[in-house]
């Protein structure tokens, strides 16, 4: 009794009476132990014998852990297996092949989805989009405007507003290359009604095309880069076409100024404010010219100079006289008012 009470100090019982000893690099059953006469039965072969070693460390874990109920520890790795837990390992596996399943399923599902937005959405988009940069402000071009809109929003909702703005800079980038190139075909007489025109007609795309990608703006734009695409399809044309020929504009606008009606009062005003909406820091390239469409370019008035502002409108109002304006019937005009 002594000796089978040493024995199990050093093994546990399962429930079908299994032994697993201590020792993991085996594993012992034993039916009893001695009968009283001292016979001892000879030992069973274990059940639960190690996988030759050329085996896979997986497949041996998996058969010291396939006894219900019972605990045995790993000889690899010394964790301690249950019936309420797994070995380590093999979930770890299990959890890493499942994470490369996953990426894989995602980077399909992704590389599909950009797919189907260069074969369906962009395509239609860049259409419209042509559509619309070339029309003029009083032509009618049929347009749907909720389905742009459709196919924006689908294309934010799929993940696509960083493609979807780069693609739409890079075609009214295109444009406005074409633009600049045809104004430098232009005779230089011309540049100012020219310039006036290709601004005009690109102000009244963007007030088409800016509404319609009001989800791109408002989701990507705005909330993300913190900008605004009015702005920064403005700034394309400052960059591609405006930069380029403000130098030559800018003698033609005020040798046109100093000549009543030369250019016409509203084609010189659209070319000056346009101009200093797209750059406000051009206005100092020539101070008086702005300052007679724009208030508050120039300095505010100083009480000091009232005399020079005085004699500024009558070498004005003389010079307009010498060309031939007359200044009506003075009849009625008091004499002081000359003064």
């Amino acid at each position: 009794m002594e000796a089978m009470e040493d024995d199990s100090s050093d093994v546990k019982d399962d429930h079908n009476h299994n032994y697993c000893g201590n020792d993991s690099s085996k594993v012992q059953m034993r039916s009893g132990s001695r009968l009283s006469d001292g016979t001892t039965f000879p030992q069973p072969q274990p059940l639960c014998l190690a996988p030759p070693g050329g085996e896979d460390r997986s497949v041996r874990r998996s058969l010291l852990c396939s006894t219900s109920g019972s605990k045995i520890m790993d000889s690899d790795s010394g964790s301690e297996c249950s019936e309420e837990t797994e070995c380590a390992t093999p979930a770890a596996a299990s959890a890493q092949d499942n994470l490369t399943v996953d990426s894989t399923s995602k980077f399909e599902l992704n590389a599909t989805a950009v797919q189907d937005y260069r074969n369906n959405h962009w395509p239609n988009l860049e259409k419209a989009i042509e559509r619309l940069l070339i029309q003029n402000p009083t032509d009618h071009i049929s347009v749907s405007y909720a389905q742009i809109y459709s196919y924006v929003y689908k294309c934010v909702c799929q993940q696509h507003s960083e493609l979807l703005y780069s693609d739409l800079k890079s075609k009214i980038a295109n444009h406005l290359h074409r633009v600049s190139a045809e104004l430098h075909n232009i005779p230089l007489e011309n540049l100012i009604e020219s310039f006036n025109e290709a601004l005009t007609q690109y102000v009244a795309s963007l007030q088409c095309i800016v509404p319609v990608f009001m989800y791109l703006n408002k989701f990507y734009i705005e909330s993300k880069l913190n900008r605004d695409l009015k702005q920064d399809l403005m700034n394309l044309f400052a960059d591609q076409v405006a930069e380029k020929y403000v130098n030559a504009l800018m003698p033609l606008l005020i040798k046109a100024h100093t000549v009543p009606f030369k250019v016409q009062p509203s084609t010189m005003a659209s070319v000056v404010k346009g101009l200093h909406s797209l750059k406000p820091e051009w206005a100092q390239l020539a101070p008086v010219l702005f300052s007679d469409f724009i208030p508050q370019v120039k300095p505010p008035a100083m009480e000091s100079l009232l005399l020079e502002y005085a004699a500024h409108d009558q070498k004005l109002q003389m010079e307009l006289s010498l060309n031939g304006f007359s200044r009506g019937d003075q009849s009625l005009k008091r004499a002081s008012d000359d003064l």
